[in-house]
């Protein structure tokens, strides 16, 4: 796989990716593109300065910013595994699973909000959904790097094991209750579903509660990520006990 753009390929570095080499533009740069091939070096990561055509006929996402990873593909984690992650940080669940987001740059906007917010980690299907890929990696800005995100072969079944293990599951759709009305503390998990469907009807029926956002315009839907982001953030506001 290839990691693509200063950010995720810093975040590479720093978290010990198996990194083949990394392709630098040739050519004067700033402190900042100079900074990240000093951190490669000292990594000893075998670096290649190239031709900028090479670079493009390499890219995939064709925003390299100057650089390219070779790494190996991405290491997915198994669900018991972010529930581990919780309980060595002494804290209660707090997951987002993902039914059938398709759009690689939703998904990775979706990887960064979960990073910024502290989610323990994200539970992705395997199939008919979007994969951790280049594009991914770099909308991402290196947040694959430190998000758990397990890959599970029936959704359905993760939240069954979540409620299994004491888990409150809140389905993120149109009719439910308000978010703001939700007690979105203790050990939770949050389905947001694909970009023009939701969520599926037997996940809806799993889970325990469905949970709406308040919209008052005159377009009665968001964008997965948007709407991922916002529901996350009040479950953070109320899960470190801010009024406001």
């Amino acid at each position: 796989m290839k990691v693509e753009g200063r950010n995720a390929v810093r975040e590479a570095i720093l978290q010990g990716a198996k990194i083949d080499k990394i392709y630098f533009a040739q050519g004067s740069h700033d402190a900042t593109f100079r900074s990240i091939v000093d951190l490669a070096f000292s990594k000893n990561i075998k670096c290649q300065f190239v031709d900028s055509a090479i670079l493009n006929s390499t890219s995939v996402t064709h925003h390299h910013q100057g650089m390219i990873a070779f790494v190996a593909d991405f290491e997915y984690c198994r669900l018991e595994d972010i529930l581990d992650h919780a309980r060595d940080l002494g804290e209660d669940p707090f997951i987002l699973l993902c039914d059938g987001i398709e759009d690689p740059h939703n998904l990775g906007s979706i990887i960064r909000v979960c990073e910024c917010l502290g989610v323990h980690g994200i539970v992705i299907p395997k199939n008919r959904a979007c994969q951790v890929n280049e594009t991914v990696v770099k909308v991402s800005a290196g947040a694959t790097s430190y998000v758990k995100i397990a890959r599970v072969t029936n959704l359905n079944d993760a939240i069954r094991k979540l409620k299994d293990e004491g888990v409150f599951v809140y389905d993120l759709e149109l009719g439910g209750e308000s978010v703001d009305r939700c007690n979105m503390t203790g050990p939770i998990a949050i389905v947001v579903g694909s970009e023009g469907f939701g969520t599926h009807e037997l996940t809806r029926k799993l889970s325990d509660q469905v949970v709406t956002i308040p919209m008052y315009g005159k377009v009665n839907s968001l964008n997965a990520s948007v709407a991922c982001g916002m529901i996350l953030y009040e479950a953070r506001r109320q899960r470190d006990g801010r009024k406001n």
